[in-house]
């Protein structure tokens, strides 16, 4: 049997953020929201880290310009990468017959 994952709201998150900030006894607190308190403090991080971009929803992150053009550099550089060593293939395939390709 697989269990379900639970689905909390933005807004609980939030409060439940706010609350953990005013409260000293986290353990009660999250007892008292029915939550693990390391769900809490994984909510309390990622608050502090990100602020009004944190809990996006659906598992999307939200990422800041230079981050968002960081990843679209990096797919970009992986996807001429693997183009590369194709055509390297390619090449090593074709010359064998003419013994003029290296390999290098």
């Amino acid at each position: 049997m697989s269990q379900q994952r639970k689905a909390y709201p933005k807004e609980f998150k939030l409060m439940s953020v706010e609350l953990s900030n005013t409260r000293t006894d986290l353990i009660a607190l999250a007892k008292e929201l029915d939550i693990n308190v390391t769900l809490l403090y994984r909510w309390r991080k990622e608050f502090s880290n990100k602020q009004g971009s944190s809990f996006p929803g659906n598992g999307k992150v939200i990422l800041s310009p230079a981050e968002q053009e960081l990843a679209n550099l990096k797919k970009e550089l992986r996807e001429t990468q693997m183009e590369r060593d194709i055509l390297k293939k390619a090449i090593s395939i074709f010359s064998k017959s003419d013994n003029k390709y290296s390999g290098s």
